[in-house]
């Protein structure tokens, strides 16, 4: 059913070729929960999520949340701008992560459509040392552009073993989110 859900999105490929097996249980504060597809205000994933998937306590995980249609679906030239990026995650413990880039939520330009928000989980071969530079969420600085495929080839982390993803629109916590941004 993921793969499907992926593929039916066009996250396959516009994101990644090779959807996820493994779902990521995404629980935000505010009550709203990732659902492979479904629609959720900015309001409403604001703060950073819960999260876990299927995880060996031993191994080690990337976690990315990146969007691929920034600044909007049909003319994506930041594709992805990511929101989130943590890594040596031991399990699905993210607080015990190493942080690349802080949550930020998601932030569609006004009038832009529906923008998809994908989170993934890769499992690493061993420890990594990223030589991308710590992003806080206070600046846009730096986040467009990304690749999480480019990230993972090279970090050699393979395909995703867990997903999801939902489609949000402005509404008015975006501006907002693009005061802390500095925007």
């Amino acid at each position: 059913m993921t793969e499907e859900k992926f593929a039916k999105a066009g996250i396959v490929p516009d994101v990644i070729s090779t959807a996820p097996v493994g779902v990521i249980d995404v629980k935000y504060p505010s009550g709203a929960k990732m659902e492979l597809g479904n629609e959720l205000k900015p309001r409403q994933v604001k703060d950073q999520p819960e999260v876990h998937w299927k995880a060996n306590d031993k191994d080690l995980y990337t976690l990315c949340m990146t969007d691929p249609d920034a600044p909007s679906r049909s003319d994506p030239k930041f594709r992805e701008w990511h929101h989130w990026l943590v890594v040596n995650i031991p399990g699905c413990n993210i607080k015990e992560g190493q942080v690349m880039s802080e949550y930020v939520g998601s932030g569609p330009p006004e009038k832009t459509g529906k923008h998809r928000y994908v989170m993934l989980a890769y499992k690493q071969p061993g420890k990594i040392s990223p030589s991308e530079k710590h992003l806080t969420n206070r600046s846009g600085d730096g986040r467009g552009k990304f690749k999480i495929a480019s990230f993972a080839e090279k970090y050699k982390l393979g395909d995703p073993v867990a997903g999801n993803f939902y489609e949000a629109e402005w509404d008015d916590y975006v501006p907002e989110l693009y005061k802390q941004l500095g925007a």
